[in-house]
């Protein structure tokens, strides 16, 4: 598996707020946890009701994949994320993915956030 390839392609979900398509990426019985379920969530139901609440209540964010690395059984991915409207403004965020795959789908998604200081 070209793990870029699937990082960026999932990213490009992410950013879409396209949350059929995320769950494509994920296995049925999926464990996801990021700073907003510290405890995680597990399978396409929950992942659902969390993606569809978060993504109503956040800005356009646009994900742009950085690097990529490979672990046993999946990848880390670094990413920025530019926050609102204006593809070209500064990335408000830097944050990286720990991914788990069971065959082409994420068994296993840990999210980790550190906020950028404003440019200016």
């Amino acid at each position: 598996m070209d793990i870029a390839d699937y990082n960026a392609r999932w990213l490009a979900a992410w950013t879409a707020k396209d949350v059929d398509a995320l769950l494509g990426f994920y296995a049925p019985d999926c464990r996801y946890v990021d700073q907003q379920v510290p405890h995680g969530i597990t399978g396409h139901e929950a992942l659902r009701g969390y993606l569809t609440g978060l993504f109503a209540a956040t800005p356009p964010m646009a994900y742009n994949p950085d690097e990529t690395w490979p672990v046993p059984g999946g990848f880390c991915g670094r990413w920025f994320c530019v926050i609102g409207e204006d593809p070209k403004a500064a990335p408000a965020m830097r944050g990286f993915d720990l991914v788990i795959l069971d065959g082409a789908r994420i068994a296993v998604n840990e999210v980790y956030v550190h906020p950028l200081p404003a440019q200016g």
